[in-house]
């Protein structure tokens, strides 16, 4: 069953467990924009996505963030400030700058915390790294939010929740069909049976034409190119 929350999964439209992350950090989003505006500060928010921006992206989009950054496209980080100076021109002294944990700048890399034979390497700090960088270009106080393992649980939504049985009742028909080596995937409208292999030869990842992507140039959020 495809259970992840940065929805990097092949295959299948969607992973349990992305929705509802996307649905806490966009709340998140929602009251730090009344601190920000408040307090006219610039605030950096770190969300879960190692190497897919998924989470970063959609939630960014949904919880009015001014910039989003993540893994699919290196930044600059001076595209981002010319982003704030531009908000303060308008009249908008405050920002929200949604970072994936696996966003990295041009010519840079991910920002790695650990790294262990074996297992896979723990990413963390780029966002304590652009909240430090936009502070020393802008002149304003930046604070740094990283929401972290609070994106991993919870209360699943009702979205979450229906996409979740519908995933086990169709594990259960595909045993008893006979079916081996296959993950259940979501197929609108149906849920279908997907080679293992299939499913894991390639990590899905945000495409760069994506209507999504489109969407946050349509509404002028800055993605850091």
């Amino acid at each position: 069953m495809p259970k992840t929350i940065d929805n990097d999964l092949d295959k299948t439209v969607v992973t349990f467990g992305f929705n509802t992350a996307v649905s806490f950090a966009c709340e998140c989003l929602d009251r730090l924009h009344t601190t920000a505006a408040s307090h006219r500060r610039v605030i950096v928010v770190e969300v879960m996505g190692r190497y897919a921006g998924w989470i970063a992206l959609e939630s960014g989009i949904a919880g009015s963030a001014d910039a989003i950054l993540i893994p699919e496209i290196p930044f600059n980080i001076s595209a981002v400030a010319d982003k704030i100076r531009s908000r303060e021109k308008q009249g908008s002294r405050f920002s929200l700058i949604v970072v994936a944990e696996g966003a990295f700048p041009k010519g840079g890399q991910f920002s790695v915390l650990e790294r262990e034979v074996g297992r896979a390497e723990r990413l963390g700090g780029i966002g304590e790294k652009v909240a430090d960088e936009l502070g020393a270009l802008t002149g304003k106080e930046v604070r740094l939010v990283v929401l972290g393992h609070l994106l991993r649980g919870g209360t699943p939504t009702s979205s979450d929740r229906l996409l979740a049985l519908r995933f086990g009742a169709a594990a259960i028909r595909a045993i008893a069909e006979g079916n081996r080596g296959v993950m259940v995937a979501i197929d609108p409208p149906n849920v279908s049976y997907v080679p293992l292999h299939q499913a894991s030869s390639r990590m899905k990842t945000v495409p760069l034409d994506c209507d999504t992507i489109l969407t946050a140039r349509d509404l002028g959020i800055c993605l850091g190119d």
